[in-house]
């Protein structure tokens, strides 16, 4: 009884391992959501939106996006960690949801690393230090030199955000102190710094880009390694600040356990999407740099930015709980 037995189990797995090779060739076979942790209108939605629509073509089903905002994207981002590994949930994730927030939060709703399979790294948008045009300074050293003579004040987004942070590794790094003033997102933020009730902020370029276009906005230097095609003349912090380097970033993640062969297929789709020449023109009005990275290499990048902005939280003292 021994030999039919065995055999009997032996076709039993072999049948099991045919039909889920079969499940995961087919895929996918229904439509995909894509949670954005964000409200929408933040350049989060915009960029997952033009790539869900991109993506969704290429693997023949629809990709619908849910917004799921609260928590500065963990809402959203632990909805996804808690989604069935089957390649139909995905999540646009950022610096926020994969760096940040697991540093802030006391009570950790995921795990960045063991709750998510990377798909790929998208793109890396610019931040961008700026004044109102009434303080007088026109460079980022002018800046420094101020703080270092009086008190000033920068804005951000929030408190615990990349904006907040990019502004406490400049300090850190420019050896000055400026007051932070939260608000509730780019919108009230710019209001005031466009008012002068507060002379300093940081903020992602695309939102900033038509006040500084427009001259109520004095851009002193954009926070990535390299200058922003969008405003070539505008310095990087870097140049006076070496080595001083921030930017916002999206990437697609699954849910932990994701079959391989599912993220390869995402993986492959999304990477003719960002090759995709109409995809590349509206990346550029956000200003936004094409990495379409593959999953090992944003892996990586998730841990190295968690190693990057450890200190800078530490120092900040900053907490969302």
């Amino acid at each position: 009884m021994t030999a039919p037995f065995t055999r009997r189990v032996a076709m039993t797995l072999a049948a099991a391992v045919l039909t889920a090779t079969a499940a995961h060739a087919d895929f996918p076979e229904r439509t995909i959501t894509m949670v954005i942790p964000f409200a929408a209108g933040g350049s989060t939605d915009l960029v997952g939106r033009v790539v869900a629509e991109r993506m969704g073509r290429e693997l023949g089903q629809q990709i619908v996006v849910q917004n799921v905002g609260g928590g500065g994207g963990s809402l959203g981002a632990a909805q996804v960690a808690e989604s069935d590994p089957d390649g139909y949930t995905i999540l646009m994730g950022t610096v926020a949801t994969h760096a940040l927030n697991p540093l802030i939060l006391k009570q950790k709703p995921y795990d960045p690393v063991a709750d998510f399979a990377p798909v790929s790294l998208l793109v890396v948008v610019p931040n961008v230090l700026a004044v109102n045009p009434e303080l007088p300074v026109n460079t980022v050293q002018e800046l420094i030199d101020l703080a270092k003579t009086e008190p000033l004040a920068y804005a951000s987004s929030g408190n615990g955000t990349p904006l907040h942070l990019s502004g406490e590794l400049f300090k850190s790094m420019a050896g000055i102190e400026m007051t932070h003033i939260p608000y509730r997102g780019s919108g009230p933020a710019l209001t005031d710094v466009l008012g002068n009730q507060v002379p300093v902020i940081f903020d992602n370029l695309p939102s900033a880009s038509g006040h500084i276009n427009s001259g109520k906005l004095r851009a002193l230097g954009v926070t990535t390694a390299e200058r922003a095609p969008s405003f070539p003349d505008v310095p990087t912090i870097a140049e006076t600040l070496p080595g001083y380097e921030t930017y916002t970033w999206n990437a697609l993640f699954a849910p932990a356990g994701t079959p391989p062969e599912t993220i390869e297929l995402l993986n492959a789709a999304a990477k003719v999407a960002m090759a995709d020449p109409a995809v590349i023109d509206r990346m550029g009005t956000f200003s936004a740099t094409i990495i379409a990275s593959s999953p090992e290499e944003l892996g990586a990048h998730v841990q190295a930015e968690m190693t990057k902005w450890e200190p800078v939280v530490q120092e900040a003292d900053v907490s969302l709980d």
